[in-house]
């Protein structure tokens, strides 16, 4: 099972917004939203709430690609988030996550007893490229007790 069909899966919402998850690896994920008019807003684009979720699953798909090894051990746990909206979206969207700190600095906390976090950074963009937001989450892998 891709890490794309273990969210759409395990999070009901992913499936709600018809996320589709186009790349999803330790270094980037990327997960589009179709254009649909039930999640737009009141200027015909998509909502905010739409928005925000659509970065926010796209930096849990590059925690999981990127930290799945350890989830017998860890939960992932998003931390906090903040978004910008830049410009106005309209169509289809796409967000890129990327993390913000080497996968082996993580594991080396969490393999030395600490609860580790790190910031997943997020450009939501429409069609023509042009960023329309920009999210930050902030993870933690909490270990098991």
């Amino acid at each position: 099972m891709s890490i794309g069909e273990m969210l759409a899966a395990t999070v009901p919402m992913a499936r709600t917004l018809n996320l589709e998850f186009l790349e999803t690896t330790p270094e980037r994920a990327v997960v589009r939203m179709p254009d649909q008019p039930d999640f737009h807003n009141h200027v015909g684009g998509p909502h905010a709430g739409a928005m925000f979720t659509l970065a926010e699953s796209a930096s849990g798909a590059i925690v999981l690609a990127a930290f799945g090894d350890q989830l017998s051990r860890a939960v992932p746990l998003a931390v906090k988030a903040e978004i910008g909206y830049k410009k106005l979206a309209m169509g289809v969207v796409t967000a890129t996550a990327t993390l913000g700190r080497p996968v082996a600095e993580v594991v080396a906390e969490l393999d030395a007893g600490g609860r580790p976090e790190f910031p997943v950074a997020i450009a939501i963009q429409r069609e023509d490229e042009a960023v329309t937001g920009e999210m930050t989450v902030v993870w933690t892998l909490r270990p098991n007790s």
